[in-house]
């Protein structure tokens, strides 16, 4: 192992979460203030499985600005909560992977919020295309819960 530290990649802004929040691809966007966007997984491991991103460019955690990690903390907490809610989840599962030895397949910090039920295993990561008709009822369901 090397003492020397790792030069980290620059930040892409044409990562497909940075077109997504700026709205060259679609997405069930579930919320969205000043510095955080949170939407729907296409792919989700459970219901109601959201990314929460910032709105700054950053790659990870290893590069984002501290207060901009806190607000996307935040908003992460308010989405699980609303995943239980709407979801009627016994709990949540936060993950998050930063550079590819962790998993990190899209280079833009996110956190995965997942609302999960006792006893119901998590679907393989991006194994199944969710029908569109079902994610907008899900987002429907999640805006709902966050705003009551």
């Amino acid at each position: 192992m090397s003492d020397t530290p790792r030069e980290t990649p620059a930040y892409d802004p044409q990562n497909i979460f940075a077109k997504i929040m700026r709205g060259e691809i679609p997405a069930f966007k579930v919320y969205e203030d000043d510095r955080v966007f949170a939407f729907l997984d296409i792919m989700p491991r459970a219901p109601g499985h959201t990314l929460v991103i910032p709105k700054a460019p950053a790659r990870n955690i290893l590069d984002i600005a501290p207060d901009d990690l806190a607000a996307v903390a935040l908003v992460a907490q308010k989405v699980a909560k609303a995943g239980i809610a709407a979801f009627g989840a016994d709990g949540v599962t936060l993950m998050q992977f930063s550079e590819p030895a962790s998993g990190q397949e899209v280079y833009h910090l996110h956190i995965h919020v997942i609302p999960r039920v006792d006893g119901v295993p998590l679907k393989p990561a991006a194994s199944v295309k969710e029908d569109m008709a079902v994610l907008a009822e899900h987002a429907e369901r999640l805006k709902a819960a966050l705003t009551a």
